[in-house]
């Protein structure tokens, strides 16, 4: 099956997460992903754990469907390399602080002279503008100043970082969009372009609700714990053997949710009947349903609250979601082979496509398994070429 991106030649840049996840969701969609990665020691992510058989299994999750070719940027002969190469793809990207490409002599405004048809996309803490544009950032640093932070948590405790890396994920997703958009630009006008994508700005892009509730109401949130701040009930309850999710996300459920529960005298209650009011009376309203929900298990709860059409949930480990059968049956759990580490599970592709269906096409790639098939692709070098390159550290 033909793929999305396919044909698509991108130049990888990056290290560690927003940038390679960026590039993953490229290669997953079938572009041509080259990693370009420093000599000797690689992709910072390299050396994180775990490991299998000394390969990261952190850095083989983010760099599937890629091939990898060292370059040594620090030298005139691997600038200008990086230059001839920049002339045969479709986008660049990078995830290093703002200015380095440019002390490189590397940046946006010398590359769209070599190529004025290149997409140069750029993943920062801050962005390559402002006030605090050449400062490090990390996930955890734009998760606390982004304001993410501020509302997570239990009610009343401390405040508490997402357990996934949000900071740098949703700047990889951001930022695959923006190339996505800047290729079918191009592709109309012939003209390419720089996507600056801030991991701070993509934090505060996805607070939705919380941005909503300061415009409107000049309300500062705060964490609420598992409930929802402004829908009734819309939160995890006390089954008798564990815990499950029931999100009741508008009125008709509401009503459905009431039968399901011998709680139906509740349905045109002055005080519960519309969600506003729900919302408002939450004090009085919660040990009601917990009442209810305890008094069965979350199977018996699952099945009653499907078969009654309400929103329900188990809260599953790492170790259910991996095994969940809807999972199983969207392809979302893949084994593939690497080269060294042998066989490994990882998250599927999650976007389904009827016509250009992405896929792991590869494993991930030994630092620079790859470097003298790029060349050769991209710029006609023979082994020769290659050899005397590599004399002079170049690779």
């Amino acid at each position: 099956m033909k793929q999305s991106l396919e044909g698509i030649k991108v130049l990888d840049l990056t290290r560690v997460l927003a940038g390679p996840y960026a590039t993953m969701v490229l290669a997953d969609l079938g572009a041509n992903v080259m990693k370009v990665e420093m000599p000797v020691i690689g992709d910072d992510s390299r050396h994180f754990g775990p490991y299998v058989d000394d390969e990261s299994a952190y850095f083989m999750s983010l760099n599937r469907n890629k091939r990898s070719m060292t370059l040594n940027l620090k030298t005139q002969e691997g600038k200008e390399l990086l230059k001839s190469m920049i002339k045969q793809v479709d986008v660049v990207v990078e995830n290093f602080r703002p200015g380095t490409m440019e002390k490189l002599g590397l940046g946006y405004d010398v590359l769209k002279e070599v190529n004025p048809k290149i997409i140069y996309a750029a993943a920062s803490g801050f962005g390559h503008s402002g006030p605090y544009s050449q400062r490090p950032a990390y996930d955890a640093i734009v998760q606390a100043m982004g304001g993410i932070m501020s509302i997570t948590g239990q009610e009343g405790g401390k405040l508490t970082r997402v357990g996934t890396s949000i900071g740098d994920i949703t700047a990889g997703l951001f930022t695959a969009i923006g190339i996505l958009a800047a290729l079918r630009y191009r592709d109309e006008t012939g003209i390419g372009q720089k996507v600056d994508v801030a991991m701070l700005d993509s934090q505060l892009a996805i607070l939705e609700n919380a941005v909503a509730r300061f415009t409107v109401l000049g309300e500062i949130p705060t964490p609420k714990g598992n409930r929802h701040p402004s829908i009734v009930p819309f939160e995890p309850f006390e089954a008798n053997n564990g815990e499950i999710m029931i999100a009741v996300g508008n009125d008709a459920l509401w009503a459905k949710f009431c039968k399901v529960t011998d709680l139906e005298n509740l349905i045109d209650d002055e005080k519960y009947k519309i969600n506003p009011l729900r919302s408002e009376n939450y004090a009085s309203l919660r040990p009601l349903i917990a009442e209810k929900i305890k008094m069965k298990s979350v199977e018996e709860w699952i099945e009653l609250l499907n078969d009654g059409g309400v929103p329900n949930g188990p809260i599953n480990t790492v170790d259910k979601v991996m095994k969940d059968p809807q999972i199983l049956a969207r392809d979302m759990v893949k084994e593939i082979i690497h080269p060294k580490a042998g066989k490994l599970k990882m998250p599927g592709v999650p976007i389904k496509m009827s016509e250009t269906q992405g896929d792991i096409r590869m494993p991930s790639p030994i630092l620079g398994q790859h470097t003298n098939e790029i060349l050769k692709e991209l710029l006609d070098m023979d082994e020769d070429e290659v050899v005397k390159l590599k004399e002079k550290d170049i690779f």
